[in-house]
């Protein structure tokens, strides 16, 4: 580890929900390590002025900022720090306060002028000694600036992360307005026209319109593929419309165009449409909306990964280190140069002025060009037809275990993906148990209209896990309803059962057909998977309800401990920990102790005679059979009575309702349709493989269930292996008490 003992971080370009927690994470770190932490206030423009624009912070300065929007510590876009007389002023800044660390969070306007100020430094520093502003033994000390950005952007167009801080929380806006508008214009049916942003980037356009089952989508990369795209696109509303759609949602991107290059506004849609359509058609421009509001529990904790990680980058960072950027790829943090970055980035703006659609799309990420080829067959009016002769096989659908948001979203696009491919696809209501009711009807494609933003199970669902004379009329119920394949939907339960079919094979023939299992858990405990579908929307219930316990609590000087399912899994506690800021997170996997209670009350009672006003526990349900919620609840009030009091609050069952999260609806769709292609690729070559599908370190792999005893712990039932463990480093450190 190098000298650095002085590093500054500043926000800049557009704001986007997640920078506080990236600030809040640079700077405990940064003192938890040792270091001096300065905050660059209103961006490069406060670092060109000085001054009280740079503040030293400590451990109490980022208190109560997670939850908040935009950043603390302001944003401004600063024409002088383009001029070479403004980065020498910031370079004289940055040393008169001995900082030789540089900390970015922003676009890659903000990440292109670091890069610059750090191949400027030596130059710089040459001119102020020059100038007499600062004496060669001060430029000395500062041979270099080291820099390391983090990418701060609702849009998600930065190349070297799979995601930017604020993108989730944008398409939260975007789903929470779509939706809504769905409603009323299904009401009264009408075509609405919803621009979104992204102006050579259309993720926000794209997954948006795939997660809220929109009708059409107008994006940058790849514009229609059609010069009369305009009559293809009226032509399939009118289809959907005699199919039985009460409403249509088209979603443009604010830098759509068509092949030409030539920019395709709302409003050209909207006159568009009346014309042809003749009907009223309303248009809303989401706006700077898309920026605002509370960060989601992913954008937190991705912030709060990606500042730990930068400040340890800056100080294991070499004088001769070119700038880096910190981002995440297959769901681990990554570190790549940035200026490579940025190069990348800007590629795919000049492709798409340049009309190279083609190549645009190829830059943009595998994920992203399949969610393109999903979403052109999610938004027919109805399915193709099936192939003269094609042999169409019977494939069933059934949710099984307890209700997780997405369960509807994955369904419906397996269906309408095995639809439009010719095949027949059944729907099986309540799981396991009414498949041996043989409880199932044929499904279409209008069936499955609006399930893409519904939580809990359509088509229902249930626990039971079939066993002894459950497994003949199984089998029966397969025979007599000629299915080809069976996709299972769920968790733990869905998972047994899966794996009891497989093996009872050799005594029931009809079991020999493919069958996959799709993770869908709030509890995020099964195995091969790092994402159950349903989690991240318990995740987000969990803190909403956690931040509104925190706003009652402020005016006492009170303690809460917040009960969180997960049965023996801690995933869902220590994410919406690190998400609120708890100070403690009791799991199963860690255990609870008494001598650890201990010291959380003796922490207590020094932060509350210290003056704060609020503490708070998170507990996973199963963390420990003695010391439940109402004991520690007990203990704390028994010990902090003069100090403190204490309120328990279980939060049950609101953690697995609501609508599901778009990260949530987003996993479905893609697992689903990964789902349905081994289906019919098992069916075509032959093979009867029972597997379930997981997201591990950014693969898709499919396991086959033999291996599912193998890997899990069946007497606590969660995985043998959980990957976010490693962030109890980070959640700790976080919630220490100030030093």
């Amino acid at each position: 580890m190098m000298s650095t003992k002085r590093i500054a971080v500043l926000t800049s370009g557009g704001d986007a929900q997640g920078m506080n927690s990236a600030v809040r994470a640079v700077v405990r770190t940064g003192v938890d390590k040792g270091v001096e932490v300065y905050a660059i206030y209103e961006g490069y423009q406060g670092l060109v002025e000085g001054g009280e624009s740079i503040r030293k912070m400590d451990w109490n300065s980022v208190g109560g900022i997670l939850h908040r929007g935009g950043t603390i510590i302001g944003t401004a876009r600063s024409d002088e720090f383009q001029t070479r007389d403004g980065r020498r002023k910031a370079a004289f800044n940055l040393i008169e306060r001995g900082i030789d660390g540089l900390i970015v969070i922003g676009g890659d306007g903000s990440l292109t002028g670091a890069h610059i100020f750090r191949q400027d430094w030596s130059s710089l520093v040459a001119e102020l000694v020059q100038s007499g502003q600062i004496s060669a033994e001060s430029a000395a000390a500062h041979p270099t600036l080291l820099i390391v950005g983090m990418v701060g952007s609702i849009d998600n167009d930065f190349h070297g992360t799979d995601m930017t801080i604020g993108t989730d929380s944008a398409l939260h806006r975007i789903t929470e307005a779509i939706d809504a508008i769905s409603s009323t214009a299904a009401s009264h049916q009408r075509t609405f026209v919803v621009k979104v942003m992204g102006r050579n980037c259309g993720y926000l356009a794209l997954y948006g319109a795939l997660a809220t089952g929109a009708d059409w989508v107008l994006i940058p990369e790849s514009p229609p593929d059609v010069d009369n795209w305009q009559d293809v696109m009226v032509e399939r509303l009118k289809a959907g419309t005699k199919a039985g759609r009460r409403d249509h949602i088209i979603v443009i991107a604010e830098g759509a165009r068509d092949r030409n290059g030539n920019h395709i506004g709302s409003t050209d849609v909207q006159q568009l449409l009346e014309e042809r359509l003749g009907e009223e058609v309303r248009v809303t421009v989401l706006g700077h909306v898309q920026r605002g509001g509370r960060p989601s529990v992913y954008d937190r904790n991705l912030a709060t990964m990606l500042g730990y990680q930068a400040v340890i980058t800056i100080l294991n960072a070499k004088p001769e280190d070119e700038p880096l950027l910190v981002g995440i790829k297959a769901n681990r943090i990554v570190r790549l140069p940035l200026i490579e970055c940025v190069e990348r980035t800007r590629a795919v703006a000049e492709a798409i002025t340049a009309k190279d659609y083609e190549k645009a799309m190829d830059l943009r990420s595998t994920s992203f060009k399949e969610a393109f080829g999903t979403l052109k067959t999610m938004v027919r009016a109805l399915p193709h037809p099936p192939e003269p002769g094609q042999k169409r096989l019977r494939i069933a659908v059934l949710n099984a275990g307890a209700p997780a948001a997405g369960m509807n979203t994955a369904g419906r696009t397996a269906i309408r993906l095995g639809l439009d491919l010719g095949h027949i696809m059944l729907g099986v209501s309540n799981g396991f148990e009414g498949l041996l009711k043989n409880q199932m009807r044929e499904l279409n494609w209008m069936s499955v209209t609006g399930w893409a933003s519904l939580g809990g199970s359509v088509l229902g669902t249930s626990r039971m896990v079939p066993k002894g004379s459950d497994m003949y009329a199984i089998a029966r119920a397969i025979e007599d309803n000629h299915i080809d394949a069976l996709l299972v939907v769920g968790g733990w339960a869905g998972y047994e059962a899966a794996y009891a079919l497989g093996r009872e094979r050799v005594n029931f023939p009809a079991f020999n057909i493919p069958i996959v299992c799709l993770p869908a858990s709030i509890s995020n405990n099964l195995p091969g998977s790092e994402f159950s579908i349903g989690a991240d929307t318990a995740l987000n219930n969990i803190v909403d309800a956690v931040d509104k316990i925190k706003q009652s609590a402020v005016a006492a000087r009170r303690c809460f401990v917040v009960e969180v399912m997960g049965h023996s899994c801690g995933y869902l506690a220590l994410m919406s920990g690190m998400a609120t800021g708890a100070e403690r997170v009791y799991i199963n996997e860690e255990g609870v102790t008494l001598k650890g209670l201990q010291t959380d009350i003796d922490t207590l009672n020094r932060g509350f005679d210290a003056g704060k006003r609020l503490g708070l526990f998170i507990r996973a349900e199963n963390a420990n059979a003695i010391y439940t919620t109402d004991f520690i609840c007990s203990l704390f009030e028994e010990e902090g009575r003069e100090v403190f009091d204490v309120r328990p609050a279980v939060l049950g069952h609101l953690q697995q309702g609501g609508d599901p999260s778009p990260f949530d609806r987003i996993q479905a769709s893609r697992l689903a349709r990964l789902c349905l292609e081994f289906l019919i690729n098992e069916c075509t070559q032959g093979n009867a493989s029972c597997a379930f599908i997981g997201l591990q370190k950014g693969q898709i792999k499919f396991h086959d269930m033999r291996d599912f005893d193998r890997m899990v712990d069946s007497k606590v039932q969660r995985p043998k292996e959980q990957w976010w463990l490693e962030l109890t480093v980070i959640s700790n450190l976080m919630a220490k008490p100030a030093p």
